[in-house]
Parts: structure tokens; C-alpha cells; sequence
């Protein structure tokens, strides 16, 4: 590993981005109709490694619906505008008209609003009805409050994301959630994030976790590095934590943890180096604030943005560029990668010759 010396006292890795490196064609080509973009973790099987980021700006429960029938993972912010109001439509058109430094402002009397237990166990039946695999994400500081309502109503997948979760959370105010404990508890799988190092990982592994989602303060609607310093480019962070889950396969005897990235995935291309990195999945965010079926009716923001203390994250303006199907599977009418990301993916595994992607995480990368 090389190591820069930045002054005589640091010393710092070197760490890449996903602009920073590049696939590399093999010697063999294959029919882009013969690649199988199937994703599995646990007992849920999806058409694409794709999870849709829990944030009101892209998920609402008919959104998360139709994500679900077009063979990917919508996951519900159940601390978001949809468990705080009966009917958060006019928010969510007030949120997309507010401008300047007000937007941040009003964002944050928004959701001061508690969140309802009862509002939470009606978006998940209202999901869970429609037949299609339901996942919903808290924050780890309200996963005690909430865990019980959200298992009640009938999840099939719990994700417990923040900027940085660990499983190590030291606090003098409360007693902190014990992920062991609190896993081990659940009968649903756990996706568990972000992290962005192989130690960090390799805890939350450790944890009983299901998945891992790497990254943080890289997303879109982020302002983490500004605000707190903190950022780790994402082809090494994947790279690591990829790392961590060869080794805690071997540590563990053969439990395999999903590796899903979080962060910095904005193009078509930023799907497919991830995975060629080693992640299992993605979750994506901006790209599906430009559908014109988004509830963000082209912004975008996430939780960060309204933090009543120190907000971290901007509410994004996107133009809209077709529905969230057109998105997924085309047909593009723009040559940026911001449509028709599945065929994109397709054809860059048929480019290098792999027919899944458990196989294309062996593709080579070089670095630009």
C-alpha cells in the first residue's frame, strides 16, 4: 500500500474515485442479451443489483411499489415525510418551491415533526400489499424506538443507514444500540451502513449483518466533506470493504456478507465500476431524482439536509429527463449515462465478456 507523506508528521494512502479509474476490455465480447444482471441476498432474489436510496426526494410508497415490479429494491425512509404526515403532497410541493437560504430553513420545521408508529406500519402494508419485497431504513439513533413497529408490520428487509455507523458506538448520554444484540434478535435480514474502511467492515460483519453499505458523504445532496471534514473516494473504499468480506468469509466459515455501495453513484458508468471494485449491488439516489415520477419533482435531498443542528447535505435541483423505467431500461435520449443504466451495465459486462456480476467483480481496472 503507498503512502504520501503530506508533512513530516502525516503520513496518508493514496485512495481513488470512480472517475479515477477505468474496466478494461478482455479478449473476450459476448451478446449484451446474454448477461444476467440477477441479484440474491439472503432468500430475495431481484432482476437488478439495484437498491433505491430511502430518501423522500426519490422513494414514496408508490415509487418504492414500482421500483419493486421493474425487479429492483425500493427501500422507504421511515423516518421521512411519509411517516410524519398523513399526506406530505404538499410539503413535498412546498420543499420543491422553496428557494435560497430558506430552503434549508423551512426543511428543518418540516421535519420537526415526530415521526408515528402508526403512519409507519400503514406505508409498509401499503408496500407489502402490492406484492413486491418490502425494505424499510431507519437511522441507528431511532432503530430502538422504531425496530418492533417496523418487524410488526411486516419488512422483509431492515436497513439501518446513516453517514458513518459502526459497530463500536461509544456515548456517555445514552446507552447506544448494540448491533450484535440487536441483529441477532431480528427474524429479517439487516443491511447495515455506511462504512468506507476494511476494520469498520469487517466489525459490522461481524454484527450478523446481511449486507454492508460502503460509503459515506459522497452522495449528491451531500455536504459532509465541506461540513465535517470527512469523505473517503469510493473505488478504494469498495476495494477494501471487499476485502473485509473475503476475510470474514474465511474467518466465519463460509457466510458470505453482500457489499452494496452508497455513494458517488451518478452515472451508468459508476454502477458498473462498483461492482467491478466488488460491490454485489448498488444503491442509487440522484439519478432517480431526474424521473418525472419522482416525489421530488426534480430536487433532490437526504436526511443530512434538515439535521436541526448541523445540517450536511443541500436540496439539489435535477432536470427531469423521463420516467424511473426509462431511467432503468431506456431508451436514452442522452449520451451522459443518465438513462438506461441497466443496459449500460449490460453492455459493459458483455464488453468484457462476464454473463453475471459476481463474475465481472474479476474484470481488471486500471488506473486514469
Amino acid at each position: 500500500m503507498t503512502e504520501i507523506e503530506i508533512g513530516r508528521a502525516k503520513r496518508a494512502r493514496r485512495a481513488y474515485s470512480f472517475d479515477d479509474i477505468a474496466i478494461v476490455p478482455s479478449r473476450r465480447t459476448r451478446d449484451p442479451e446474454e448477461v444476467s444482471t440477477h441479484w440474491q441476498i439472503d432468500a430475495y432474489r431481484f432482476d437488478l443489483p439495484v437498491m433505491a436510496a430511502p430518501m423522500d426526494s426519490v422513494m414514496s410508497p408508490s415509487t418504492a411499489i414500482a421500483f419493486g415490479r421493474h425487479g429492483g429494491l425500493g427501500v422507504l425512509n421511515l423516518e421521512g415525510l411519509w411517516t410524519r404526515y398523513e399526506d406530505p403532497e404538499p410539503l413535498l410541493e412546498e420543499v420543491a418551491g422553496l428557494t435560497g437560504t430558506d430552503a434549508t430553513r423551512r426543511m428543518q420545521e418540516i421535519y420537526l415533526e415526530p415521526v408515528k408508529a402508526e403512519l409507519i406500519t400503514h406505508r409498509l402494508h401499503e408496500v407489502r400489499e402490492a406484492g413486491v419485497t418490502v425494505a424499510g431504513s431507519l437511522s441507528p439513533q431511532r432503530t430502538k424506538e422504531f425496530a418492533k413497529t417496523v418487524v410488526d408490520a411486516g419488512v422483509d428487509m431492515f436497513v439501518i443507514r446513516g453517514t458513518t455507523v459502526s459497530a463500536e458506538h461509544v456515548s456517555s448520554q445514552s446507552e447506544p444500540l448494540n448491533l450484535k444484540e440487536f441483529i441477532y434478535e431480528l427474524d429479517v435480514p439487516v443491511i447495515v451502513g455506511g462504512c468506507a474502511t476494511h476494520q469498520a467492515a469487517l466489525h459490522l460483519m461481524r454484527t450478523g449483518a446481511a449486507g454492508v453499505l460502503v460509503g459515506f458523504g459522497g452522495g449528491a445532496a451531500h455536504t459532509t466533506r465541506t461540513v465535517l471534514g470527512v469523505a473517503v473516494p469510493m473505488a478504494s473504499a469498495v476495494a477494501d470493504v471487499a476485502a473485509a468480506r473475503r476475510d470474514y468469509l474465511d474467518e466465519s466459515g463460509g457466510r458470505y456478507v453482500h457489499v452494496i455501495a452508497d455513494g458517488s453513484i451518478g452515472r451508468s458508468g459508476d454502477i458498473a465500476k462498483a461492482i467491478a471494485c466488488g460491490a454485489d449491488a448498488v444503491m442509487v439516489g440522484s439519478p432517480f431524482a431526474r424521473a418525472s415520477d419522482a416525489p421530488g419533482r426534480g430536487f433532490h435531498w437526504g436526511t443530512e439536509a434538515h439535521h436541526p443542528e448541523l445540517p450536511r447535505g443541500q436540496r439539489v435541483q435535477f432536470e427531469t429527463i423521463g420516467t424511473f423505467e426509462e431511467i432503468l431500461f431506456g431508451p436514452s435520449r442522452v449520451a451522459d449515462g443518465t438513462m438506461n443504466l441497466i443496459g449500460a451495465l449490460r453492455r459493459s459486462m458483455a464488453t468484457t465478456g462476464y454473463t453475471d456480476c459476481k463474475e465481472f467483480q474479476r474484470v481488471e481496472v486500471v488506473v486514469e
